[in-house]
């Protein structure tokens, strides 16, 4: 049984659902330290003046120094940021081939008032894996599993909980992964490579590292495709 584990994130890039699309099983580690600046809260996408930021706000103040963990963390709602960034997409993306087959679904999400940011992003991602037509993949959140220690050795006890004997990683785990454990216990390892086809864009030059929307919007029912390299 093949298996992704990945912290859950805002609208990811490509590389995080060809991950998904690999799975039999995709976990959201999400009881893990929340990382400030990272992706859980934010991602990128593209304007006619370059890359743009969309950021959830939360109150992750002092979360590395408290052990926050990712599932903990609040969104903050003093501003209607949910339809900022709606306008945001509209704006930029209003006139891309596929942008109204897939507003209904950002109209859904957008309208949402969750509490704490995993449940958003979970739901969320979930639901774009399914408009990517990655129907096969089945989800779950780690916290639900009550896991103990730390790194590789909670890795491996989250993957056998599970009944996993393949592990899908990206690349740069390749760098601190400990191999000899995952051998140890049975547990097959797999790096994915980051080489995807390009794809026409609004706004040129071409840049494959922003969010998923951008290649829905382009694409869409052809995205699939070009994650898995065949356009």
């Amino acid at each position: 049984m093949k298996c992704v584990v990945l912290q859950p994130s805002y609208i990811p890039w490509r590389g995080v659902f060809d991950q998904i699309r690999r799975a039999d099983l995709f976990v959201f580690y999400d009881d893990v330290q929340y990382d400030k600046h990272g992706w859980r809260n934010r991602n990128q996408i593209k304007t006619p003046t370059g890359k743009q930021w969309l950021t959830i706000p939360v109150s992750a103040k002092g979360a590395v120094k408290e052990h926050v963990r990712i599932n903990e963390v609040p969104m903050v709602w003093n501003k209607a940021w949910n339809q900022e960034h709606l306008r945001t997409l509209r704006q930029h993306y209003g006139k891309a081939p596929y942008f109204k087959a897939y507003e209904p679904l950002l109209e859904q999400y957008y309208s949402r008032h969750d509490a704490l940011l995993a449940d958003f992003t979970v739901d969320f991602t979930t639901a774009l894996a399914r408009a990517l037509n990655i129907e096969h993949t089945r989800f779950l959140r780690s916290s639900t599993l009550g896991l103990s220690g730390v790194k590789s050795d909670r890795l491996i006890q989250l993957l056998q909980s599970v009944g996993a004997d393949h592990y899908i990683s990206g690349p740069s785990a390749k760098d601190y992964i400990e191999a000899d454990k995952f051998d140890a216990a049975g547990i097959r390892l797999e790096f994915v490579s980051y080489d995807y086809p390009e794809y026409p864009q609004l706004y040129p030059p071409y840049d494959p590292a922003v969010s998923i929307l951008d290649l829905l919007f382009m694409t869409g029912d052809r995205a699939l495709k070009y994650i898995m390299g065949e356009p």
